[in-house]
C-alpha cells in the first residue's frame, strides 16, 4: 500500500534518492515495556521476546512480552479513562483533534528514526517508508484530527410533538491489532478513527515490529493524551485473544491473515464484539489490449512487489490480452532483472529481505509449489545465497486458475502473467477467487473499463494505477478479505454507536 498519485512511468523509484535525509543506522532502541494508563511497566510474567532484524538474523533487542493478565490491566486503565466524567470523555471534541494533530507533528518530527526502526526490525526498504508510509500515516492523523469534531448526528421530522435528533456516541474500549507489514502505518490508521470518535483503546503491536509502535507510545505521553486512553501491550497471540473476549472490550479492528480473522469473528460472536476485519486478498491486474504498455509494465510490477510482495492487496495475479502478451512479459522480466536487491538502509536499494524467516519459508513453499504444479519460472525462484531472509523477485508464467500459486495468497515477491482471450472470460478469471480486496484496470476503453468495474467484486478498483489509499477513502473488501471498511467517514463510523433521542414537546392541550 502507497499514496502513489501519478500514473506514468518509473513509480516505484520516486523514492529512491541521494537528497533523502540519511538513515540512523543504528537507531537507539526505544523502551521495550508495555505502555499503560502513561507509566512504562514490565509484564506481569516477566516474560521477553526477542525481536529479530530480517536483514542479518541478528536478535535486535528483547521486548517485554505481554499476556492476559497485562491486557486486564490495560483494558481497566483504558475503561476507567473512559468513564463519563473522566477527564477524556469531558474533553471538547476539538481539543481531541488537536491532540491527533499533535501526535501528528511529533511523529513527523521524528520520521527519519521512525523509518530506520522499521528497517532495522522488518527490513522495509528506509526510503520508501519515509516517502511513503511515514507522510501517510502523518496525513490519515491529521485528517481525523480535523474529522472530531465534525462526527455529528442528525435531525429527524417525526409525526406528533417531539424533537428528534440522533447522536454519535463512542462505541467505547477498542482493541487494535495491527500487522506487521505496515507497522508505523497501521498504528495510524487504527488510533485516529478512534480517537477522534472519542474511544478508548489498548493497541497489539506485531510481535515482528514492535519497536516502532514502541516509539508512537512515547510520543502519545508527549503529545499529553490524558492516562488509559491508548496503551499498547506488545505480545504474541495470546494478548489479541484476550482482547477478543474481553467482556470490557468493545469493539475489535484487526488487520491480518484471513485465518485468524475467521477465529476473531468466531470468538467475538460470544459478546457481540463489533467487528472490523482487514484480512487477505489475491488482487487481479487487468492489462487491456489498448493499454500504454510502459504504465502496464510498471504499475503491475509495482503492485506485484511493493514492500518485498508483503502487502494485503498485492495485484500478484496480472491478466494480459494475449494480442500484447508476448510484449508485456519481455518488458516485465526486465523490469524484474533491473531490480535492485539488498540493504534496505541503502538509498538505492529498492528491494529488501522478507520481514520473518517464517515468511520466507512460507514464499519458498508457494515457489516450489508453483514448479512442481507446472509453471514456468522465468525470473527468480530461489533464495538470496546472502544473511538474511532474502527471496529472488520472481516470475511465473504458465500458472493455471487451479494452481496452488494461483489460489492462496503468497504475501512475498511473486508476480504471474497470465493470457486473456475476451472481458467476459477475464471478469469470470479475476473473480475466481475467495477474496476480493482489491484489482486494477489498464487501458483506454472506457466501455470496456466501466463493464469490467462493475463485474469486479473487489473493495477497491484503480484505473490506470496502483494503491491509492487515501485518509479520505474507504479501504476494505469483499468476501474473505474481511468485515466494514476503513478510512473516511466510514472509518469514523466503525467506531461509532448512533443514538436516537425522542423530547415530546407540549401542546396548547396538554
Amino acid at each position: 500500500m502507497n499514496m502513489l498519485r501519478r500514473s506514468t512511468g518509473k513509480l516505484s523509484r520516486r523514492y529512491f534518492s541521494s537528497q533523502l535525509p540519511e538513515p540512523h543506522r543504528n537507531p537507539k532502541i526505544p523502551k521495550t515495556q508495555l505502555f499503560i494508563n502513561n507509566e512504562w511497566v514490565d509484564s506481569l510474567s516477566g516474560e521477553t521476546f526477542k525481536t529479530i532484524n530480517p536483514t542479518t538474523s541478528e536478535v535486535i533487542a528483547e521486548v517485554q512480552k505481554g499476556g492476559k493478565a497485562d491486557v486486564d490491566r490495560a483494558v481497566q486503565a483504558a475503561k476507567e479513562a473512559f468513564k463519563l466524567g473522566s477527564p477524556w470523555r469531558k474533553m471538547d471534541a476539538a481539543k481531541r483533534g488537536r491532540l491527533i494533530n499533535k501526535l501528528a507533528d511529533l511523529m513527523e518530527r521524528d520520521s527519519v528514526y521512525l523509518s530506520s526502526l522499521e528497517a532495522l526490525e522488518c527490513g522495509k526498504v528506509y526510503s520508501a517508508t519515509l516517502k511513503g508510509d511515514l507522510p501517510w500515516a502523518v496525513r490519515n492523523l491529521r485528517y481525523f484530527g480535523g474529522y472530531a469534531d465534525k462526527n455529528n448526528g442528525i435531525t429527524a421530522a417525526i409525526d406528533g410533538n417531539f424533537i428528534t435528533y440522533t447522536r454519535h456516541e463512542p462505541v467505547g474500549v477498542c482493541g487494535l491489532i495491527t500487522a506487521w507489514n505496515f507497522s508505523i502505518l497501521m498504528v495510524s490508521w487504527k488510533l485516529a478513527p478512534a480517537l477522534a470518535a472519542g474511544c478508548t483503546m489498548v493497541l497489539k503491536p506485531s510481535q515482528h515490529t514492535s519497536l516502532a509502535a514502541l516509539h508512537v507510545a512515547e510520543l502519545v505521553k508527549e503529545a499529553g493524551f490524558p492516562p488509559g486512553v491508548i496503551n499498547f501491550v506488545p505480545g504474541f497471540g495470546e494478548v489479541g485473544s484476550a482482547m477478543v473476549t474481553h467482556p470490557d472490550v468493545d469493539k475489535i479492528s484487526f488487520t491480518g491473515s484471513t485465518e485468524v480473522g475467521k477465529q476473531i469473528f468466531k470468538n467475538g460472536a460470544e459478546n457481540m464484539k463489533r467487528l472490523t476485519l482487514e484480512l487477505g486478498g489475491k488482487s487481479p491486474n487487468i492489462i487491456l489490449p489498448d493499454a500504454d504498455i510502459d504504465n502496464a509494465v510498471e504499475h503491475a510490477h509495482y503492485a506485484a512487489f511493493h514492500n518485498m510482495g508483503q502487502c494485503c492487496c498485492a495485484g500478484s495475479r496480472t491478466f494480459v490480452h494475449e494480442s500484447i502478451y508476448e510484449k508485456f512479459l519481455e518488458k516485465s522480466k526486465a523490469r524484474i532483472k533491473a531490480k535492485r536487491v539488498g540493504d534496505p538502509f541503502d538509498l538505492n536499494v529498492e528491494h529488501g529481505p522478507q520481514a520473518t524467516k517464517d515468511q520466507m519459508d512460507i514464499v519458498m513453499r508457494m515457489i516450489e509449489s508453483g514448479k512442481k504444479e507446472g509453471a514456468t519460472v522465468e525470473v527468480g525462484g530461489n533464495r538470496l545465497d546472502r544473511p538474511g531472509f532474502f527471496v529472488e523477485p520472481t516470475l511465473f508464467t504458465n500458472v493455471k486458475d487451479d494452481m496452488t500459486i494461483s489460489k492462496e495468497e503468497i504475501f512475498g515477491p511473486v508476480q504471474q502473467i497470465i493470457s486473456y482471450k475476451t472481458i467476459d472470460e477475464v471478469i469470470e478469471r479475476a473473480n475466481n477467487t475467495e477474496y476480493g480486496l482489491a484489482s486494477s484496470i489498464y487501458g483506454q476503453n472506457l466501455d470496456q473499463i466501466n463493464t469490467i468495474t462493475q463485474g469486479l467484486r473487489a473493495g477497491s478498483v484503480w484505473v490506470n494505477c496502483y494503491f491509492i489509499i487515501t485518509p479520505q477513502t474507504p479501504f476494505g473488501g469483499y468476501k474473505m478479505s474481511g468485515l466494514g471498511r476503513e478510512g473516511g467517514p466510514y472509518g469514523i463510523e466503525a467506531f461509532t454507536e448512533v443514538k436516537s433521542v425522542f423530547m415530546k414537546t407540549p401542546t396548547k392541550n396538554s
